[in-house]
């Protein structure tokens, strides 16, 4: 009887692409950067997402911003790396050091772009006012520390990121 009632809702699943109750992260970092932006663009944050139904979840912390972070948001590219049209804000601690979090309700188009790895965070800072630090969500994945070798498989997001 159970396995009646759940073949159906796991093809379901995997028709759907579905990553709900699945985590993914960002690892924050200053973008873009170049001989102009280097003084300004600086520090570094994580962040992780959840989408539980429609409702995505995101968190995250960062650090050694050259000034106080004024916005965050998360924005919606075309391909993952890839700058796209901001989506959503968040709220963010205005201070060098501090946290990000929010909550928005994803459509359908949204959420096939999340599982895709199309979303990223963006956070601004006063010297930095159209982004100091970014990062594309992607599954969740192990990150060595640099100088650490990679043990085991890598997470190569281009390969290990759904397509749709």
């Amino acid at each position: 009887m159970l396995r009646r009632f759940l073949m159906p809702v796991m093809a379901a699943n995997l028709l759907c692409g579905s990553a709900a109750g699945q985590t993914y992260q960002a690892n924050l970092g200053p973008m873009p950067l170049d001989a102009a932006t280097n003084a300004n663009m600086l520090g570094r944050g994580e962040a992780s997402a959840t989408l539980e139904g429609k409702t995505l979840t995101v968190s995250g912390h960062f650090a050694g911003l050259p000034s106080q972070a004024t916005k965050a948001h998360l924005f919606v590219g075309i391909a993952i790396g890839v700058p796209g049209s901001e989506g959503f804000d968040l709220t963010v601690s205005q201070v060098d050091a501090g946290t990000l979090s929010g909550q928005v309700a994803l459509t359908a188009k949204q959420a096939a772009a999340f599982r895709t790895g199309k979303l990223y965070v963006q956070i601004d800072s006063q010297k930095a006012p159209t982004g100091n630090l970014w990062g594309w969500l992607l599954p969740q994945h192990h990150d060595t520390p640099p100088g650490v070798p990679q043990q085991g498989p890598w997470f190569l997001p281009q390969l290990d990121t759904p397509s749709r």
